[in-house]
């Protein structure tokens, strides 16, 4: 809808300026194509040397970080789960169940409005892509993430992440991302957190306020 919304404001700038459509679109694409791109574009560190980054980042930003391996999987959620307290998690619909534990409420919520999900005590998902350089993880409405507000409005957020997941650089990651440009995507670099003009910091503004990743090694 949002994008039906913008052509059709585009075509009527064009047709008030009386440009036709393949020309705007051959001059859009002619002078992106002649921006310089100096900046690195691809990977330079080894796979554990990058899984270490991420890591490293993800802690500079308040995250809580652990590794393991794919059978580990439901005893670390369990694990983490347990140590924040967590009992009741909403899950989206096509959440792998190899990734759940006994012992905890799981509720399929990708329906769920912004009440019941705050009433929750938190989400487990996976994602699409992160980035070692700026620690962050992208969420998509796609598999094992579930719809944009699923990550955004419960207190808690449990991510996992793949080895195979991890690009070095952002131009890695829009590259990954061309498939599926299309869907609401969300960037996530640590809990959410803010600063009023006191730079008095803030957590839980636009997000959740705890952030857990599992880096699970392929």
């Amino acid at each position: 809808m949002a994008s039906d919304a913008r052509s059709a404001i585009l075509g009527r700038i064009r047709g008030a300026l009386r440009v036709p459509a393949e020309r705007d679109d051959a001059h859009r694409r002619s002078t992106y194509e002649a921006i310089p791109r100096n900046y690195q574009q691809t990977a330079t560190k080894p796979g554990e040397e990058l899984l270490a980054l991420f890591a490293h980042r993800l802690e500079e930003y308040d995250a809580g970080v652990q590794r393991v391996s794919s059978n580990d999987i439901p005893s670390a959620v369990a694990g983490l789960l347990g140590h924040r307290g967590r009992k009741r998690i909403g899950i989206p619909d096509d959440l792998p169940s190899v990734w759940l534990p006994t012992g905890f409420e799981f509720e399929k919520a990708a329906a769920f409005d912004a009440h019941q999900l705050d009433q929750l005590d938190g989400v487990l998902t996976g994602c699409t892509v992160a980035i070692a350089e700026t620690g962050s993880i992208v969420l998509q409405n796609a598999a094992a993430q579930g719809p944009r507000k699923l990550s955004l409005v419960p207190d808690y957020h449990l991510c996992i992440v793949f080895a195979s997941q991890i690009v070095e650089t952002v131009p890695e990651c829009f590259a990954r991302l061309d498939a599926t440009a299309h869907l609401p995507t969300t960037f996530v670099s640590g809990p959410s957190a803010t600063a009023d003009i006191e730079m008095t910091r803030i957590k839980g503004v636009h997000g959740p306020r705890f952030l857990d990743v599992l880096i699970v090694g392929d």
